[in-house]
């Protein structure tokens, strides 16, 4: 780390990552967990139809949600629920739907993008959240009428939390993921994760949640998640795990762990992770893959920004150090005024390109200057811009 506070691409020594991601999690620091496997690979489970009566008394539910807490963010870092969601009509009824839209998205585009596997590996739903709900209600209220599931929501970012769902399906002969953290952080660049203080990597992993849903029973062979329990330590992790020597060390020293039907798996954002490969003759690995993020992750007012950026424009297109403001100085200005985070977006028309994140509208509002744009030019590239984030393309 630098004497500022930041961490660079060099950040953090193997040898201390290896020394954090050796420890153990020993069997009486999770009482709420299945005595026989709460030390299997540093990963507890819980039985989660054995603690109904748990999560119904808000006292033990408490207690149970701060084991969970200190799980994902002082020791290993992941949990498993088996049977988390043990309506299996509920969850067949959604890959039913789930099956559907595969089917005519990808009549009508083509195989999606992924963020940490290669196009077309895999079958990706983006935003299914929304998809399933508008498509089947009823199914979708039976689905995510999961006591167990918003337990582990609260446990980690705490109520008022946004849900949100990816489903991905990956079909036998397909590859594992690169080891990757997760967003924030983990969506970035590492020259764009360089920019934000140390502090702020800390943060990004309180941030949200990772799940996942087992929509089919999954054995080792079928791929199910790649986990370095303890991993999410580091502190130089969102930088690290982009270097050769860690991705190496975390495919030397990952576990999995065996999901059916029903179970959910949770996991600090800031854990090493990555999908597993699909070595199975027969088995199409379907999973949906919950982020739920903080409450907190928003601002305190609404700001139409894009009206502001369209009036700012030609201003600051006219600006010069003689006529007012250094190029600096316009900057800062376009910082106060322009988004300057590609998300939230529609990843189906709003893809990142070149990147792991799409542009921003501060991105664009630059771009703009450039490229000399005229300012109804560029108000309809914003525009363009917010149909793209809204998928109204």
């Amino acid at each position: 780390m630098g004497n500022m506070g930041y961490f660079e691409a060099d950040s953090g020594t193997l040898s201390d990552f290896a020394a954090l991601t050796a420890q153990k999690l020993v069997a009486t620091e999770v009482p709420f967990a299945v005595a026989e496997e709460s030390v299997h690979s540093n990963i507890p489970v819980y039985d989660m139809p054995a603690l109904a009566d748990v999560l119904a008394d808000p006292l033990q539910r408490r207690k149970l949600m701060a084991e969970w807490a200190w799980v994902l963010g002082k020791s290993a870092g992941v949990i498993v629920l088996r049977q988390g969601q043990p309506d299996h009509d509920a969850i067949d009824r959604a890959t039913g739907v789930f099956n559907d839209i595969i089917v005519a998205e990808e009549e009508a585009s083509g195989a999606k993008a992924d963020h940490f596997a290669a196009t077309g590996s895999n079958s990706r739903i983006w935003n299914a959240l929304e998809k399933q709900c508008l498509a089947d209600p009823k199914g979708f209220a039976a689905y995510f009428g999961s006591v167990a599931i918003e337990a582990a929501c609260e446990a980690w970012v705490g109520p008022a939390y946004q849900m949100t769902a990816q489903v991905n399906v990956v079909r036998p002969g397909g590859q594992a993921q690169v080891a990757h953290r997760d967003y924030h952080l983990g969506f970035q660049t590492a020259a764009v994760a360089a920019r934000f203080p140390a502090h702020v990597h800390d943060l990004s992993q309180v941030m949200t949640l990772q799940g996942a849903i087992a929509h089919c029973d999954m054995p080792i062979e079928s791929g199910p998640t790649k986990l370095l329990p303890f991993s999410q330590l580091f502190r130089p992790g969102y930088m690290a795990y982009r270097r050769p020597e860690f991705a190496a060390f975390f495919e030397e020293n990952y576990v999995q762990m065996p999901l059916q039907k029903g179970d959910v798996l949770f996991f600090n954002p800031a854990l090493f992770h990555g999908a597993g490969p699909n070595t199975s003759h027969d088995i199409h690995r379907m999973a949906n893959l919950l982020q739920v993020s903080s409450a907190f992750g928003r601002a305190m007012e609404n700001v139409d920004r894009r009206g502001m950026c369209k009036a700012l424009f030609p201003v600051i297109q006219r600006m010069s150090p003689t006529s007012g403001l250094s190029k600096v100085r316009c900057d800062a200005a376009i910082a106060a005024a322009a988004e300057g985070y590609g998300f939230p977006t529609s990843l189906d028309t709003d893809p990142p390109v070149g990147g792991l994140a799409p542009d921003s509208m501060a991105q664009l509002f630059h771009r703009g200057l450039e490229q000399g744009m005229l300012p109804e030019a560029f108000g309809d590239a914003l525009d363009a811009q917010a149909a793209r984030q809204w998928g109204k393309i």
